[in-house]
């Protein structure tokens, strides 16, 4: 309205044409050749400036008088002064007269554990994790509960209760000999690390008692998060057990990609051939007597030793059936692993599967705006 008025518009026409009143024009016209805001507080005269500090400057004033009266009354901490006054006054404020920072008053402190609370937490951890997990992965289970304990401490806890990981005890492993002489070349080259689910799987077999006979377990791992996909365990050493354990993994078998193993014959044989046939996956095979070329399943299969054969024994094979698959479950679901940092394979496994979903959403979102 001011930049008609200053166009050549008449000031009645103005007032007429948008229902004004004279002296809010009047005002406007003014405060646009003075100051050229219309904010009240920029027009103020300087005496209304002096007078609005002083009426602040006072109020400032009674309030620290009111607080710090009552500050030498109740004679406690600040924060329940603060408390008591919040309705009358802004924290902010309050905590500027005492002397605090306003993140000291908001800081809620956490509940301190007491010994007992931590040695028996400890101990729980321990039993609930089949006596495997030592100090570093305690720790990681307690801070994921906000209990903030050293290794130092739990280790001390673990000495006086005599609590010892399974893993602090060794144990002599057999190591064959034979192998076969079979062209197929080393394609996963101790690529161990992966970005895609199914993308390279591993697999191998391990012995353990039953009764007064030695079974086998077959495990098939995901190298992309460590998890055990395919189980199965029998009295013979052979393809039908690798079989059996193709036949329980969860996912489409067209979307793995690559299937490494040593070179024993229960991997390279007709029978699984077909298998790999069928579903387009390539064989990779390690090196002629090269365990490191096979370390995943290798490293696996003594966390399995250690946690599941050797402090149990077996008396029949549905005995073993049972505990393999309560310690796949738990091995999948529940057990933190190192190399996933402290993770479990199946959170890994969803987490980084809704991140890349998120991510993709976003990106299709970026390309429909940008058309």
């Amino acid at each position: 309205m001011v930049d008609l008025y200053n166009a050549g518009k008449s000031r009645a026409e103005i007032i007429r044409d948008y229902e004004l009143t004279p002296s809010a024009f009047d005002k406007w016209i003014k405060q646009a050749h003075t100051t050229g805001s219309f904010k009240e507080k920029d027009n103020f005269t300087p005496e209304q400036k002096e007078l609005i500090a002083l009426r602040k400057r006072n109020q400032q004033l009674e309030m620290e008088n009111d607080i710090l009266k009552q500050a030498a009354l109740i004679f406690g901490p600040k924060r329940q002064v603060i408390d008591a006054n919040k309705h009358k006054y802004s924290i902010s404020a309050m905590c500027k007269c005492l002397g605090i920072s306003r993140q000291t008053y908001y800081y809620e402190p956490k509940k301190k554990q007491s010994e007992a609370e931590i040695e028996e937490e400890v101990i729980e951890i321990f039993y609930q994790n089949r006596k495997v997990y030592g100090t570093r992965k305690i720790k990681k289970v307690l801070e994921n509960q906000g209990i903030c304990v050293s290794r130092r401490k739990i280790g001390r806890i673990m000495k006086i209760r005599g609590l010892k990981s399974s893993y602090t005890i060794a144990y002599y492993k057999h190591h064959g000999t034979s192998c076969n002489e079979a062209p197929v070349k080393n394609l996963l080259n101790r690529e161990f690390t992966h970005k895609n689910p199914l993308e390279a799987i591993v697999t191998d077999l391990t012995y353990v008692k039953v009764g007064k006979k030695w079974h086998y377990i077959c495990l098939i791992l995901d190298l992309f998060n460590r998890e055990i996909i395919g189980y199965s365990c029998g009295e013979n050493k052979s393809a039908e057990l690798v079989k059996k354990a193709f036949s329980r993994i969860p996912y489409p078998l067209t979307e793995v990609s690559l299937f490494h193993t040593d070179r024993g014959k229960e991997f390279d044989n007709q029978t699984i051939e077909t298998i790999l046939q069928a579903f387009g996956i390539t064989r990779s095979l390690s090196k002629k007597g090269c365990p490191y070329d096979n370390a995943v399943a290798e490293s696996t299969y003594k966390s399995v030793k250690i946690e599941l054969v050797y402090p149990k024994q077996f008396e029949t094979l549905k005995e073993l059936e049972l505990e393999l698959f309560d310690y796949v479950h738990w091995w999948n679901h529940l057990r933190l692993h190192g190399t996933l940092g402290y993770e479990t394979p199946i959170h890994f496994r969803n987490q980084r599967l809704a991140q890349r979903t998120l991510d993709n959403e976003h990106g299709h979102d970026s390309d429909s705006e940008a058309a």
